[in-house]
């Protein structure tokens, strides 16, 4: 497979292969990655309360014989109307999924392996709008002709951070935040060529 390469214009001029260890990768570590990815940005808000947790229920609501029903001993027990929930969601559960190092790098291999089997990896050599108008990184966008684009930069400057922080569809991100949710997420990856170079020696 091979990753497209753009000029400055954003315009195909050239072809590049991708490293053999991007090939024959197992699809489950990216479906790993995935899912401890976002089982980490879980907000974990989900609470109830436990008969403990719930106010009232002190008194005995009835005596315990004579009335012929099934005693009580709350009015708060988990088979009451009004009562606790026996064993509901608590906000302390650790949602979290281990996912080994080599591992990772083998999802994001095969997530980008994926993109360039279907012409969607595009190296440039920057990323850059020095003007810092969105009309000027939309153009760049559209020229890529896909419905929504990953752009990933060495180091995002603040010009080129206002151009695109408006432009639905796209996401601007340094190298270090790159990982194979985000490049499985979008339909086509851009990348500057110190960033795909970093990759490729990484890979090997």
């Amino acid at each position: 497979m091979s990753a497209i390469v753009l000029n400055e214009n954003f315009e195909k001029t050239s072809e590049v292969a991708l490293p053999e260890s991007f090939s024959d990768i197992n699809p489950h570590n990216l479906y790993l990655y995935v899912k401890s990815y976002q089982a980490g940005i879980r907000a974990n808000t989900a609470s109830t309360k436990s008969r403990a947790d719930v106010r009232g229920g002190g008194r005995k609501p009835f005596a315990q014989k004579g009335r012929g029903g099934a005693r009580a001993g709350s009015t708060r027990s988990p088979i009451w109307v009004g009562g606790g929930i026996s064993f509901g969601p608590r906000a302390n559960r650790n949602y979290d999924q281990k996912v080994n190092k080599k591992q990772k790098k083998l999802a994001l291999k095969f997530a980008l392996d994926a993109l360039a089997t279907d012409g969607k990896l595009f190296i440039v050599d920057s990323i850059e709008v020095a003007s810092g108008k969105t009309k000027d990184a939309k153009a760049l966008f559209e020229k890529i002709g896909t419905r929504d684009a990953l752009f990933v930069k060495s180091i995002i400057d603040e010009k080129t951070f206002l151009a695109f922080r408006n432009i639905q569809k796209t996401y601007l991100i340094e190298e270090n935040e790159l990982n194979a949710f985000l490049a499985a997420t979008y339909r086509s990856v851009v990348m500057e060529k110190a960033v795909w170079e970093n990759l490729v020696s990484e890979a090997k």
